[in-house]
């Protein structure tokens, strides 16, 4: 097996002189995305206004680049040959004398000009976003461990109006059950209190509408809400709300 292959040739063996030829070696700097690109290229490098574009002038350097490819032994993309050709139609038709009464006849170039500014339009928007800071080539992710660290969140306070709007919400709810009511039993404020220490704990919160109970009626809803402020009054019970509007918990006093 040859370790090498210079022009085409196998060498099997290492050269005594290490002699080099002078066109071993050639480098073409400038490469393209396709025809579009490459006319972009031939038009911005001369600062000729892209809406007004001499056709005879930049198909000459079109060609020329063309030329060069193939003699660098470069495989051209059939899209290169078809751009040279219609590059070469424009500008035959623009060579070609135009009847007075079509003057008004589209610009051979409208066609080609178009393609060139949605290309432009596509190309700065991908210059744009790979500018962007991108993951793992600009910013790079990392993990910091704090084992020993605690935080501890304050409950947030529970705002009268809170309180109020849930209360509302009991009540109407309590007013569904207004009818099952046949006698009237006394109710205490300080047997409630009671009722709700049991029911809460130091360790879970309860939902605020949980203490309530509907089948009492209005009545036995105040009675209820009656008990809780004066639970928080005496600091027997805590209350808090994570949002505003969101639900109230209670829990009992550590």
């Amino acid at each position: 097996m040859p370790f090498a292959i210079v022009q085409g040739e196998p060498m099997s063996e290492f050269p005594s002189d290490l002699y080099i030829p002078p066109d071993a070696l050639e480098i073409f700097l400038e490469a393209f995305e396709g025809p579009l690109d490459l006319l972009l290229y031939l038009i911005k490098r001369q600062n000729i206004d892209i809406l007004d574009i001499p056709i005879a002038e930049i198909t000459a350097q079109y060609m020329q680049y063309i030329e060069l490819m193939e003699i660098l032994q470069l495989e051209l993309a059939g899209e290169y040959l078809v751009m040279a050709a219609m590059l070469a139609e424009i500008k035959s038709r623009m060579l070609l004398p135009r009847p007075v009464e079509e003057d008004d006849e589209e610009d051979p170039r409208a066609e080609l000009v178009r393609r060139l500014l949605e290309y432009e339009r596509f190309k700065k928007a991908a210059d744009d976003i790979d500018t962007l800071p991108r993951f793992e080539r600009d910013l790079f992710g990392t993990i910091v461990a704090f084992p020993d660290k605690s935080v501890h969140h304050e409950p947030p306070e529970v705002s009268l109006d809170s309180l109020l709007q849930v209360f509302a919400d009991v009540l109407n709810r309590a007013e569904m059950f207004s009818h099952h009511h046949i006698t009237r039993e006394p109710l205490s404020v300080r047997e409630r209190m009671s009722i709700i220490l049991d029911q809460v704990s130091a360790e879970d919160f309860i939902e605020f509408k949980l203490l309530f109970t509907l089948e009492e009626g209005r009545a036995g809803v105040i009675v209820a809400l009656l008990a809780i402020l004066e639970l928080l009054k005496e600091s027997l019970i805590e209350m808090v709300q994570n949002e505003i509007n969101g639900p109230i918990y209670v829990k009992a006093a550590a």
